[in-house]
């Protein structure tokens, strides 16, 4: 049979959901101990302890029961409950039949006890810990008030002195196996919690290496990570061409000292929550450094990305950056050029400052763009 006849075939019936196909695998594996179950009341019929309709009456709902438990999971009813493994009922499901076949195979009986372990152990890594109380607590009930009947109404299979020593031998391994799968279930909860804690801390990490911590905005570092992915696309297409403009916040040194600096960090947070706002969300910003942003505007020429920053400009102007200073509307000054195919980021970003200084030069409140782009040169032209 081929590989694929065979992934064919595992897809049918166990599905197509990693999840869903571990469930219900490994409630084809705990079928096993019934399929056991089956076998020993086949040999307990071959040896004349017991009689066949009994026999066929215990397996009938043992198979009507796999198909069951098949049936709601290969549906994927089971997602509608908070354990979707449904373990805590399948156990019980599988110790009432375990101690049906207690009470029916006779002389035999005794071999049937094993099972009940095997199955206490296909859920105790699944089991929470009330899980794992549950069901030992029902084990110890239903199997002694199986062995107080058959000791009733068979006493020659079932000697009273030989079924106490089983209830014992209950007694002892039940509740080992039930603290255990506790004992492992805690465990597994405090590994989940150290891997979100983790997660969590990764995710702080990640942050921290890439936000400014008090504006939120992308930090000087990753900004330039996005300038070289940019970069890059555009060498590689030919037709991605963006700008880049800096932005710096006219006569910020005075805010700070004339309103102190709580003052002065309330103006850079809100004037990046309003230019985050305004500019386009293909566009990124970042805190460049002190009082500056650098912004990449992408996808256009420097005549429309002007544009955009006159309409940060103007929104600046009906804003309110600081609560308790009403009268304080914060400008900026911006330099802004296009990148140029091929051509050093630093060049591209050294030029984008010189048009800055100039805006301030100017008198500030402005946005100048560079006249000394470089002139991208053809494929051709630069292997000659």
């Amino acid at each position: 049979m081929s590989t694929h006849t065979m992934k064919r075939i595992n897809d049918l019936v166990l599905g197509t959901d990693p999840r869903q196909r571990l469930r219900i695998y490994r409630s084809l594996m705990a079928a096993s101990v019934y399929l056991i179950c089956v076998a020993l009341m086949g040999y307990a019929c071959y040896a004349d302890f017991m009689h066949w309709t009994q026999a066929a009456g215990l397996s009938g709902l043992i198979i009507a029961n796999i198909l069951l438990w098949y049936g709601v999971l290969r549906s994927g009813w089971n997602l509608r409950f908070s354990d979707p493994a449904l373990t805590l009922p399948q156990i019980l499901a599988a110790l009432t039949v375990i101690a049906g076949a207690y009470a029916i195979t006779g002389p035999v009986h005794g071999s049937t006890m094993m099972l009940l372990a095997l199955v206490l152990v296909f859920g105790i890594f699944n089991m929470k810990p009330e899980g794992a109380r549950v069901a030992g607590l029902y084990t110890i009930v239903v199997m002694g008030g199986t062995i107080i009947y058959k000791t009733q109404t068979e006493p020659a299979f079932y000697p009273l002195k030989l079924e106490i020593a089983h209830f014992v031998l209950v007694g002892a391994i039940v509740p080992t196996i039930s603290s255990l799968a506790a004992q492992l279930a805690a465990l597994r909860a405090r590994l989940q919690q150290q891997k979100e804690e983790l997660t969590q801390a990764l995710s702080r990490i990640q942050i921290l290496a890439t936000r400014d911590e008090l504006t939120g905005l992308f930090n000087r570092r990753h900004m330039m990570d996005v300038l070289n992915q940019h970069q890059k696309r555009l060498s590689r297409t030919g037709h991605h061409r963006f700008c880049l403009a800096i932005l710096d916040i006219d006569h910020f040194k005075r805010i700070n000292d004339t309103f102190g600096h709580n003052v002065g960090d309330e103006v850079l947070r809100n004037f990046a929550q309003a230019a985050t706002t305004v500019l386009r969300e293909t566009d990124v910003i970042a805190r460049w450094g002190g009082e500056e942003f650098l912004v990449l505007l992408n996808d256009t020429h420097a005549s429309h990305a002007s544009i955009g920053l006159d309409r940060l400009r103007e929104h600046l102007e009906r804003t309110l950056l600081v609560p308790t200073q009403p009268d304080m509307h914060p400008t900026f000054s911006a330099g802004l050029t296009s990148y140029s195919l091929d051509e050093p980021l630093h060049s591209c970003i050294e030029r984008a400052d010189r048009a800055l200084y100039r805006a301030k030069a100017d008198g500030r409140n402005r946005t100048v763009i560079a006249d000394d782009v470089p002139t991208a040169q053809p494929a051709s032209a630069a292997v000659a």
